[in-house]
């Protein structure tokens, strides 16, 4: 059942053991994607492992840590209409990715499907997954799910060309939230975004990760994007709810101040979102002031 219309797009970082095991399984999908993967200069030989393990995989090895926009460079090499992307600790079930294109085939108007997500061992549904189902976000009738106003880009199956129109992952964000600024994009330019109960995506969570890090570079780049597209008082109201509700530690504060010294290029990109698409954001706002999985403050 090969299938072209699919790339999966993998970024990693000295991750070599798990990266491998999810290259195991996407090369086992009866769609037989093409794969392209990032190594975001890894140290731990995992190119040398890929190249000998998998020699059918594109790597690209840009020589340092891109982040997220490791993914906007293996798309420059994507020729399929659409493509899936996969952290190098997770990986698509069978027959999802073909599933994901059959949705964005019969709706020209969907820029992205995200999958339920399923954690290992054990499958248990990510509580994400809840949230993402019963989203606040009104869409028009003929969507195929959930409206979404974000995505989670492990689990995300999107249109090649609308990432690429829309900029795809900002270089000044690198990684931590990334995706809800180039949502806003895509839906500032007129698509739209749904969560598809039929696809599913497995990730077993590396332990090889900082999670401080990340939640520091997750409320630097909320506010950041806070600042570069939501109207005055929006801005100012999500603001005082972080400062208000954010972990009274060294890294709140570090990401405060991170995104203090950014403010002049914020302000400088600024583009405020039309009315529409601000009413998307403040029902997703509203909703992740609630949220159990609390994705964009870590």
């Amino acid at each position: 059942m090969s299938d072209p219309r699919v790339t999966v797009v993998v970024i990693t970082h000295n991750r070599r053991d798990e990266l491998l095991h999810t290259l195991d399984r996407l090369a086992e999908l009866p769609e037989r994607p093409r794969v392209i993967v990032t190594d975001n200069a890894s140290a731990d030989g995992t190119a040398t492992a890929v190249t000998a393990l998998h020699p059918s995989v594109t790597l690209l090895t840009p020589g340092r840590n891109l982040g997220a926009v490791g993914r906007n460079l293996a798309v420059r090499k994507v020729t399929s209409a659409y493509v899936a992307f996969c952290d190098d600790d997770s990986w698509w079930e069978p027959g999802s990715l073909a599933a994901a294109a059959d949705l964005l085939d019969r709706h020209p108007g969907l820029a992205a499907v995200t999958a339920r997500i399923l954690v290992e061992p054990g499958g248990r549904e990510d509580p994400i997954v809840a949230e993402l189902r019963d989203s606040p976000v009104q869409g028009p009738d003929w969507l195929p799910g959930p409206a979404l106003g974000s995505f989670l880009a492990a689990a995300t199956v999107m249109r090649t060309d609308a990432f690429r129109e829309a900029g795809g992952f900002s270089e000044r964000l690198w990684l931590g939230g990334e995706e809800e600024l180039l949502a806003t994009d895509l839906a500032t330019a007129g698509w739209w975004l749904v969560y598809a109960e039929s696809l599913t995506v497995h990730h077993a969570p590396s332990e090889l990760r900082d999670p401080t890090l990340r939640r520091m570079h997750g409320l630097r780049n909320t506010l950041w994007f806070v600042w570069l597209r939501r109207p005055l008082r929006p801005a100012l109201r999500r603001t005082l709810h972080l400062v208000r509700t954010v972990p009274r530690d060294l890294a709140s504060v570090r990401a405060f101040g991170l995104a203090m010294a950014g403010l002049p290029w914020v302000l400088r990109e600024r583009r405020v979102v039309p009315p529409a698409v601000e009413a998307r954001l403040g029902a997703l706002a509203e909703s992740q002031r609630t949220s159990t999985a609390r994705r964009y403050v870590g």
